[in-house]
Order: structure tokens, then sequence, then C-alpha cells
């Protein structure tokens, strides 16, 4: 079989990791000398290789010499070759078969799909835990040969792949705990349940950035398809319109934290009712899109969903109102407190023998009160004194000599009393 052609996998090795680009430091995780390879070998004295190969965007077409990959290779766990230009999973086995360690292992946005993943080669994966296929394009065919020959694979990311259904694979992966598998076109919940038949301990699902409608699915059904199920992440789920599918959440065991941003339903809501309402829909839950949910925020957002409700007819209210009131008791409505300042005020103004009621601007000064108040007490202002009293002040009447100063400031509140007295001469 004809050589392909392009970048190797050790040539790009010996370029990143030579001395000179990635000098020798001590320490643990830091790298490790490797001697020489045979003679005639055209690898350099030795290079510098840490545990975690980062060989992105690099043009990576072939693995290059099998043997020099596996005396360079016996210490590396981690393996990112993402964005290159492998196209044939014989390839790719040639790599990984050669890294006896290798965990983790990323192979995004590279052409695999033009070749097929037979069932002997994808045997060189057995010992990765952790894999990455985004933007691979990677059939479902491919994931299932991948599911059945890594027995202790516990994390999958399947992003970006174009996916609009799930083909189930034949075996159950016992030992898959995450699968990220965001920006697809996953819109009926038949496809999402599929996953839960294929990957029955799954603890986190992440579906952001699908288009998946209602979940359509009985809450024994959702129990038994997900028993595991810690945390799921449904943001941008442009099809969710309903609270029952909210609601359907709690039919998860184990559910405990969510996320749900960026959805129809929530969007006609403040920042605040969104937060407050889903708490009191959700109460397994002890994270909501990121921030841990306290004692006390569960306890406000279930009193505030018993309020928010309590006006709604009697068809409109949902069941999780009724268990509120069970729990905390029919509540009363909460008093509109207007807490802006005072705009006017009704005060009485005593002029000698006269008493007159006046609505007052507290956003004015002293000397424009006493022009308002000229026609009242024929008075010029320069020949007019003004004194407030405070209805409760224990300390008599406040001249209010100072022209600049703004009425606000003096406190005065309805029913107060001014007193206009002429200057004397």
């Amino acid at each position: 079989m004809d050589q392909p052609s392009g970048r190797s996998f050790m040539q790009v090795l010996c370029e990143k990791y030579s001395p000179e680009n990635f000098p020798y430091r001590r320490g643990p995780g830091m790298g490790v000398h490797v001697p020489a390879t045979p003679q005639g070998s055209p690898m350099k004295d030795r290079l510098n290789l840490p545990s975690v190969l980062v060989l992105n965007s690099c043009g990576i077409t072939c693995a290059g010499d099998e043997n020099e990959i596996a005396a360079f290779c016996a210490h590396v766990f981690e393996l990112d070759l993402s964005d290159n230009k492998l196209e044939d999973w014989h390839e790719v086995s040639k790599i990984v078969s050669n890294v006896p360690h290798l965990e983790f292992l990323n192979l995004s946005s590279n052409p695999l799909s033009l070749s097929v993943l037979e069932r002997s080669c994808a045997g060189s994966f057995a010992g990765v835990r952790k894999l990455v296929l985004n933007n691979s394009k990677a059939s479902w065919e491919t994931v299932h040969t991948i599911l059945q020959e890594l027995p202790d694979l516990e994390e999958l990311f399947l992003c970006l792949n174009d996916y609009e259904t799930v083909s189930c694979s034949p075996v159950c992966c016992q030992s898959l705990k995450l699968l990220h598998i965001t920006d697809n076109n996953l819109q009926d919940w038949t496809e999402i349940r599929k996953l839960g038949i294929m990957f029955p301990s799954l603890d986190t699902l992440i579906l952001a950035n699908n288009n998946l409608t209602t979940i359509e699915e009985s809450e024994d059904s959702l129990a038994r398809l997900f028993p595991n199920l810690r945390s799921i992440n449904l943001h941008k789920s442009a099809g969710l319109h309903c609270w029952e599918d909210i609601d359907k959440l709690n039919s998860f065991p184990k559910l405990e934290e969510v996320k749900l941003l960026g959805i129809p339903l929530l969007q006609s809501y403040t920042t605040e009712e969104r937060r407050k309402l889903l708490i009191a829909r959700l109460p397994s839950i002890i994270k909501l899109n990121g921030s841990i949910v306290a004692d006390g925020e569960r306890e406000d957002s279930e009193r505030f969903f018993i309020r928010y409700y309590m006006e709604f007819p009697e068809e409109e209210v949902p069941f999780r109102y009724h268990e509120l009131v069970t729990k905390y008791g029919k509540l009363e409505p909460l008093a509109v407190v207007d807490l802006r300042p005072q705009s006017s005020v009704k005060v009485e103004v005593h002029f000698q023998d006269k008493v007159e009621e006046m609505s007052i601007r507290l956003d004015q000064t002293v000397a424009e009160l006493k022009k308002h108040l000229k026609t009242v007490v024929q008075l010029s202002t320069s020949n007019m004194l003004l004194f407030y009293l405070d209805q409760e002040a224990p300390f008599g009447p406040e001249e209010m000599k100072y022209s600049s100063r703004a009425l606000h400031s003096y406190g005065i509140r309805d029913g107060d009393k001014i007193y206009v007295e002429p200057r004397m001469k």
C-alpha cells in the first residue's frame, strides 16, 4: 500500500518538540528525554516530549514510522490531533496503537467520514476514555464500531456532525458518563430517547443548540431511560414552548443540575422571573444555569411562585402551585411600596388669621416658594419670612432663612405647616 502523501505525525512531532523549539525542563509532567532511535534514523538526538501532546492544525495526513512512534510516545496519555487532514482511519490506528497509555484523543475537524472504520482498526482505541469527534462528520456506523471496541469509554463528544437522527447501537455502552452532542439538528424527542437506550449510565447530557421540540414521554418512561442522569443542558432548544416540558425534567430521578438559557418559553419573562419560576418548578435541582441554588433562594422562589399564580384562572394554575400551597399555605399578596421620593405635598399656609391649604412642589427652593406665596399673602418676597413647622417636631417652628435651599431637604410631609410673617422694619 502506498504511503499517503502530506506531513506525517512523526515529522510534525520532531519539528514541534525538537530541543530548539521545546527546551528540556525538569520536574513532574514537564517532559522527558527520549534517546535516539537506531542507527540511520532521521530523528534528532533527543526530543523533549510531554505526556500531553498538542499537534492541532499541523497538516498531518499520515502516521509515519510506527517504530519511532512507539519509541517516543510510550509515556503519552493525551493526544490532540484536531483540525488536521487525517482522512484514513488506518493512519489514525497506526498512531494510536503505538501510544499504549493513551486515555484522551481529540480527532475533531478531520475529514474521517471519507473512510470506513473497521473493527480491527477500532480495536487500537481500546484504552481511550475520552474521545472527541466534533465536526468530523463521523457516521453513526462509525460511532457504533467505536462503542463496541472501547469498553472503558467515559466521555464522547459528537458536536457539529449534522445529525438529524440517532441510530441505535446493537450494543449498550454501559461505561459512558458524559455525552456532548451540541450544535446538531436533533429535533424530535424520539431521537433523544435512543441516547438513553444506548447509554444507560449517562450522568451528563449536553444537548445545547439543537432544535429539540416537546418532550413526548411519560414520566415512568423518562425515569427508565435516564436513571442516572444528574445534569442536562438544553440551552437554545428552539422548540421548547410550554412549561409542561420543563415539568417533565422532574421525572429524571437523579437530576440536580439544569441549563435552560435561550429557549422561546422563557423569553417573555424578566431574568428574575425566569430563575424563580424555574427553581420553583424543579424542586430537586441544586444548580441552575451554572449557579448554585441556596436554601433561602429556593424558599423565596417557591413563595414567589405561589403569589405569581394566585390570580390565574383555576384551569391555568399548574399542579406545582397546589403542592407549594400545601407546603406554605395561602400567602397574602405583597404590599406594593412606592419608594420614590415625593414630588409634592399638601401643607397649611398660615398668615395672620388666614389658613389656606396648598400643594407645593418639593423640588423648588425657598426663594421660589416665596414667589409662589406672594399673591396669597400680599407681601413682596423681600418682606417675607417663612417658618416651617413639622407636626412631630419637639422644638417649634424652624425659620426657612436660606433662599437657595431646596424644600425636600426639610423633610416636609403632608399636613405640615408653613407660617408667613412680614419682616419687621
